[in-house]
């Protein structure tokens, strides 16, 4: 924590008592993907951690901390970038997609491309 602590914020009257543990209850959360209510409660009340976290994501507080462990990084020159990667494997639909009502002649005009389209890659596959 001697790395990250420094670049938390202090309190309007000086340290937070918990930051530590309001960190670590923040990251427990997004390493489990748990729902904020799951936060254990050996890290304090979830809805406490839940304002702090809100009030450090828009003050820039997360930014702030990134650049300072890239710069710590690139200063120890242990910076690789190889292991920097996106995990897509869940696609969420907006709520506006659930239950979408398409006209009926459009539908069948899909359908009928899909068709010719799996028509297509199967004389593809067949021909050598």
């Amino acid at each position: 924590m001697g790395l990250i602590e420094p670049h938390l914020p202090l309190g309007a009257f000086g340290p937070i008592p918990d930051l530590r543990s309001y960190f670590n209850a923040v990251m427990w959360r997004f390493r489990t993907g748990c729902p904020w209510r799951d936060v254990p409660e050996s890290y304090g009340s979830w809805s406490t951690i839940y304002d702090r976290f809100r009030m450090w994501a828009r003050d820039g507080v997360f930014q702030v901390l990134m650049d300072a462990m890239i710069a710590e990084a690139a200063a120890r020159d242990d910076v690789d970038l190889s292991l920097v990667s996106v995990d897509s494997t869940v696609a969420r639909a907006h709520h506006h997609a659930a239950g979408m009502v398409v006209d009926p002649e459009l539908l069948e005009d899909l359908e009928k491309a899909v068709g010719e389209e799996k028509g297509l890659r199967q004389r593809d596959k067949a021909t050598p």
